[in-house]
């Protein structure tokens, strides 16, 4: 089977199983749309479509090479993955990132996505390693801008406000002066 090695079949194995669980999950949403002739599930299908591609190019390219190591290419091989460390440090790393996303996704019924977003993004900044406070304040204030900009003003989604008194309140805020904003324009 060429470079192939078991690692690379569980992997690509398991990115099938997921688009094949996503793509089964959008028939609950498939419905008709005058304006779009794909319906709902158009888009999601199509970025599916996509990462089945991906798939299919990855185990391409690992048939051919497998993980040898190309210069100039950015990532680890094999054989460092096995001389990596293993502390207890990289270990709660790793349990941070894998629960970070879901801690920020529990609280955004709670708290809302207006209250939330920047502590979650100032923890990302900080498990990534940035200690600089001004660093940090600024890209987090620019990451937290630029996602305020295209929700609230380019988009005009609707976003979870939250429930917890001080938390809606703020999300109020920020719907009172997106709403005046787009009055203006």
């Amino acid at each position: 089977m060429g470079n192939l090695q078991k690692t690379h079949i569980i992997e690509a194995a398991s990115w099938i199983a997921i688009i094949a669980i996503l793509y089964a999950f959008s028939f609950e949403f498939d419905k008709e749309i005058e304006i779009y002739k794909f319906g709902a599930s158009g888009w999601p299908r199509s970025i599916l479509a996509l990462f089945c591609l991906v798939v299919v190019g990855n185990i391409w390219y690992q048939y051919n090479h497998g993980s040898k190591i190309q210069a100039g290419r950015v990532g680890v091989s094999d054989d460092d993955i096995s001389e990596a460390d293993r502390s207890l440090s990289s270990w709660i790393t790793i349990s941070a990132f894998i629960t970070a996303p879901l801690l920020y996704a529990w609280s955004l019924k709670p708290i809302g996505f207006y209250s939330a977003t920047p502590f979650f993004i100032l923890a990302i900044i900080m498990l990534l390693g940035e200690r600089r406070p001004k660093w940090i304040v600024g890209i987090t204030s620019l990451i937290y801008g630029i996602l305020i900009t295209l929700f609230l003003l380019i988009l005009n989604a609707p976003l979870p406000q939250g429930t917890v008194s001080p938390f809606y309140d703020f999300s109020a805020f920020m719907l009172r002066i997106s709403n005046q904003i787009q009055h203006l324009f």
